[in-house]
């Protein structure tokens, strides 16, 4: 992850969609609403632009759970 989300591990990041409502998820179906992809997020983002899926950067999604985020100290 990039920006906000650099200094979160992967089980943080996860922890993080919990707390905004979410549920996290290593793939991509049918019942995803909502992918944070990075520049090379591959067959992924492919899989969701074909589902039409909502894709977002890591700093858009960083936006969108803001006042979930831990404070930056």
């Amino acid at each position: 992850m990039t920006g906000a989300l650099a200094a979160l591990s992967r089980n943080e990041v996860n922890e993080l969609v919990e707390r905004a409502g979410g549920k996290a998820s290593s793939s991509v179906s049918k019942r995803t609403t909502l992918l944070v992809a990075g520049e090379k997020a591959g067959s992924k983002r492919a899989k969701a632009e074909e589902l039409g899926i909502r894709v977002v950067t890591p700093e858009e999604f960083a936006v969108l759970v803001a006042e979930h985020l831990p404070p930056q100290g």
